[in-house]
């Protein structure tokens, strides 16, 4: 623990001899005292910053009870610690004289006193040797945690890292991966930590390596780091206040806890190789006559723990350069890690459950890059998936997001991204008979309101006021003029596009 420099501590010392004037209140004279000043300024305050012993012979200080009170107010303001008056022949003053003291009695400002014999620079070296002295045993600490975090790095492993400073600062200390999962902690109560720390974590995992973040939580200052050389590897999450030696000794663990998370990457190479290559046998082409292609399928993908019942595809175009590092980060992020770059290099192909937010991992580890998701499928049509994921990243590159394989978004993009005058030939001929005929525009309207409800005559009719017959009536009249079929899936999306095309394109 850090050991400050208390008023009581100058007190204390015989050969400074100094004085407590009137009664102060309890606790005051416990004030730490980070600087010793001397000024003889009417007004002192603005030159202060704050817990600094202020030393006056009162020269220029007026000893009317008004000006007595400003000018320790003033003082006070400025954040001084304690105000000391120098008496001693030849000085205006030998003895406090009682203005001043009320004044200061009455602000809460400690007002001592220093006897003609001694000098302000004494007290000034005193002050000042003081806090050299904390600042050693500050460095002599932080250095003697460093080398148990040093030594408890060669354990390799996070945990003992973690505890060795635990032990040492009497901080908490857990590492998580990129998503807050948790790794290691430095103590058994990491846990109940992660739900205070949700925000922070996903703040800071949100930024990468270019920052941290702290704010306070059930009473406990909360502190998280990113952890990595050149990609996020993990988080560092501190709980607790760390002090001056503890602090100076956070960026070592930092380094140290991103060299094991680095080291543990590579070792991890060769299992991505192998899920890579189990990735490519499950999106071989069955031979032909191979029977149980399905459970064929599931076994591969338990293999490596992912045994949800319908699974999705999901690629990446990524930089060349770059592709293989995203690819071990989406591993990383996928339960199961089934993840491959393709041959070609650009694409990135993985394999995921359909419990995953793949669009708020996509946002941590592949942020700006255009990417398709495939619609969740068997396992054993996870080929189909791929192949609908990798058709959609052209539309993705437009949008500049994520694209899914639904109908919904995927008609949204025809509608922004198609050229204008040819969507509207395409509306034309299809609502073009509706046009023509009598109450046209309320058999249109009818129709869009019919399909935009999902075919539901109750909702239809609220939403247009009229009886459910009459919207039966007029979409029976709409199908005979346009000679469509409502229970035909491709004319009932024909129609749908056509009425979503005559409203602007808005989806």
């Amino acid at each position: 623990m850090s050991m400050p420099l208390y008023l009581t501590d100058l007190l204390a010392r015989a050969d400074l001899n100094l004085s407590v004037t009137g009664d102060p209140a309890p606790g005051l004279l416990d004030r730490t005292i980070e600087a010793a000043t001397v000024s003889d300024l009417l007004h002192p305050g603005e030159w202060l910053q704050g817990g600094e012993l202020l030393m006056t012979i009162g020269l220029l200080l007026p000893m009317e009870p008004a000006d007595c009170r400003a000018y320790v107010a003033d003082v006070a303001a400025g954040g001084a610690a304690a105000l000391a008056l120098g008496l001693g022949h030849g000085l205006p003053y030998q003895a406090a004289p009682q203005p001043l003291v009320d004044a200061a009695q009455e602000a809460g400002l400690p007002l001592l006193t220093v006897p003609d014999e001694v000098p302000f620079i004494a007290v000034t070296k005193a002050v000042f040797e003081a806090r050299a002295h904390e600042e050693r045993q500050v460095l002599q600490r932080a250095f003697a945690t460093q080398r148990r975090l040093t030594a408890a790095a060669t354990d390799n492993g996070l945990r003992p890292m973690l505890a060795e400073w635990t032990a040492a600062t009497g901080v908490g200390a857990a590492v998580l991966d990129p998503l807050g999962r948790l790794l290691a902690s430095g103590g058994p109560d990491a846990e109940p930590l992660l739900d205070d720390a949700r925000d922070l974590i996903d703040r800071v995992a949100s930024r990468g390596l270019r920052g941290s973040a702290a704010s306070t939580a059930g009473g406990r200052q909360l502190e998280v780091q990113p952890l990595g050389a050149r990609r996020l590897r993990g988080l560092l999450l501190l709980s607790g206040g760390p002090d001056a030696s503890a602090r100076a000794v956070v960026p070592g663990l930092i380094s140290l806890l991103s060299l094991e998370l680095e080291r543990r990457h590579l070792m991890d190479e060769p299992e991505r190789r192998r899920r890579s290559a189990l990735l490519a046998e499950l999106l071989a082409e069955p031979e032909a006559g191979q029977e149980r292609a399905a459970g064929r399928a599931r076994d591969i993908l338990a293999s490596v723990g992912l045994a949800a019942d319908r699974v999705r595809g999901v690629v990446v175009e990524a930089p060349r350069e770059t592709a293989q590092e995203a690819a071990a980060d989406l591993a990383l992020a996928v339960p199961g890690g089934l993840v491959r770059v393709t041959e070609g290099g650009g694409l990135v192909e993985a394999v995921v459950g359909e419990e995953l937010d793949v669009r708020d991992v996509l946002g941590r580890f592949a942020p700006g890059c255009p990417a398709g998701l495939g619609p969740l499928a068997a396992p054993e049509a996870v080929r189909t998936s791929l192949r609908q994921a990798t058709g959609l990243l052209g539309l993705s590159r437009a949008a500049g997001e994520p694209v899914e394989a639904r109908e919904s978004q995927a008609s949204r993009l025809l509608l922004e991204l198609g050229d204008r005058r040819t969507l509207l030939g395409y509306a034309d001929t299809v609502l073009g008979p509706l046009d023509l005929a009598d109450s046209g525009e309320e058999l249109i309207s009818t129709l869009a309101a019919w399909l935009e409800s999902g075919g539901s005559w109750d909702t239809t009719s609220r939403r247009l006021g009229v009886h459910r017959h009459t919207v039966r009536n007029r979409l029976d009249k709409a199908m005979a003029l346009t000679g469509r079929r409502l229970d035909d899936a491709d004319d009932r999306f024909d129609l749908w596009l056509a009425t979503r095309i005559r409203r602007g394109g808005r989806v």
